[in-house]
C-alpha cells in the first residue's frame, strides 16, 4: 500500500527568507519577486536517505494588491517518494492611510497536485505476500491550502490550513486496511523584529506551532534571528529549536520512557545585492535515533523586479 504523505514537508527552510513555502498568503507580499531553490539531504553517506528539493516563485501582480506564486517539489525517503506542484493566489488589504506605516491583512489559497510512489520491486525475495504487489505503485492527490497573514509595523502573524480536502481511499489497500484519508495540518506562527529603523542591527524572535489533525501530532519551533546590514546587502544568522508534544516510548533498562522529537538547527545566510545564499544544519538531540546529525539544507535565491521599499519598518519579509 502507499504510505501516507502530507505534501510539502515542514522543515526549517521557511526561516531562510522563504515563508511562502508555508503560508500561501505570503505570495506577492514583498517589494521583490522571489525565486528560491532549496535542497535538503539527511544522513550523508547513507544510500536511499531522505532528500528534498523545492523550487518556488512568488510575485505581485503589477501595482495591484494581489500576488501569485508557484511551488514544485520532489521528496524521497527510501522506497517512498512524492512529487508535487502548487499554484497560489493571494490578496493584500491595506488598512493604513498610506504605504509608510505597514498595517496589512493578507489572504491566500494554493491548489496542489501530488503524486505518491512506492517501489516494491525488491520487497519479495521468495514466496507470496498478499500485501505486497512487487511493482511500482503510484497515486495522485489534489488538495487545497489556504491561510491568512497580518502585518503591523514590525509584528506579523500567520495562520494556515494545509491539505484541507480529504482524499478517501488514497492509502487503502485491497483488503481495506491502513486507511488514511485525512492529512489536514494547522500552522500558526507569530514574530516581531526589534531594532531601530535605519540601524545596521535587528533581531527577530518567532514561534511556529504545527498540529496534525488525524494523528494528533504537534510540534513547536522557537526561533531567533539576527540581521546585520552591510554595504553589499545583509548578513544574518539564527537558531531554531523544535520539540514535539508527543513522542515514542522506548524501553530504557526495562522502563518505558517517553522521547519527544527534538531538533536544534543553526542557520546562516547572506543577501548579496539581489542574491540570497543560506545554509541550515539540524542536530537531533534525542538519545535513541538512527543518527543525531547530518541534516543539511542549502537555499539559493534571487530577487527580481525589486521596487523601492514601501514601509518604515524592520520587516525583512516585506521590505
Amino acid at each position: 500500500f502507499i504510505n501516507s504523505q502530507e505534501g510539502l514537508p515542514i522543515y526549517s527552510d521557511y526561516l531562510t527568507d522563504n515563508y511562502y513555502l508555508l503560508h500561501p498568503s505570503m505570495a506577492g507580499v514583498a517589494n521583490c519577486n522571489k525565486l528560491r531553490l532549496t535542497s535538503r539531504k539527511q544522513w550523508l553517506g547513507q544510500s536511499e536517505s531522505p532528500n528534498l528539493q523545492t523550487l518556488s516563485y512568488n510575485a505581485s501582480i503589477g501595482d495591484s494588491n494581489s500576488g501569485v506564486g508557484a511551488i514544485v517539489f520532489n521528496d524521497k525517503n527510501g522506497y517512498h517518494s512524492q512529487t508535487g506542484a502548487y499554484l497560489t493566489y493571494a490578496h493584500h488589504l491595506l488598512f493604513s492611510r498610506n504605504r509608510i506605516d505597514l498595517n496589512m491583512l493578507s489572504f491566500g489559497i494554493s491548489a496542489g497536485m501530488m503524486q505518491y510512489k512506492l517501489d516494491e520491486s525488491s520487497f519479495l525475495f521468495d514466496g507470496f505476500d498478499p500485501l505486497i504487489t512487487g511493482n511500482n505503485q503510484s497515486a495522485t492527490n489534489f488538495n487545497l491550502d489556504f491561510g491568512f497573514s497580518y502585518h503591523y509595523l514590525d509584528f506579523y502573524a500567520h495562520v494556515t490550513f494545509k491539505n484541507f480536502l480529504k482524499n478517501k481511499g488514497l492509502n487503502t489497500n485491497e483488503l481495506g486496511i491502513y486507511a488514511y484519508d485525512d492529512s489536514r495540518t494547522y500552522l500558526f506562527s507569530v514574530g516581531n523584529v526589534f531594532g531601530d529603523y535605519g540601524s545596521s542591527w535587528s533581531y527577530e524572535p518567532s514561534v511556529l506551532l504545527v498540529f496534525k489533525q488525524s494523528t494528533r501530532e504537534s510540534f513547536l519551533d522557537l526561533n531567533v534571528k539576527a540581521f546585520r546590514s552591510t554595504d553589499f546587502g545583509k548578513v544574518w544568522g539564527g537558531l531554531s529549536y523544535r520539540r514535539s508534544f508527543r513522542g515514542i516510548s522506548p524501553l530504557n533498562d526495562g522502563d518505558i520512557t517517553t522521547q519527544p522529537l527534538q531538533y536544534i538547527t543553526p542557520l546562516v545566510g547572506v543577501d548579496f545585492e539581489n542574491f540570497v545564499l543560506a545554509y541550515t544544519y539540524s542536530y537531533q538531540s534525542n538519545s535513541i535515533v538512527f543518527d543525531n546529525g547530518g541534516y543539511h539544507q542549502l537555499t539559493l535565491g534571487i530577487n527580481l523586479g525589486c521596487k523601492k521599499q514601501k514601509y518604515d519598518c524592520n520587516c525583512p519579509s516585506i521590505n
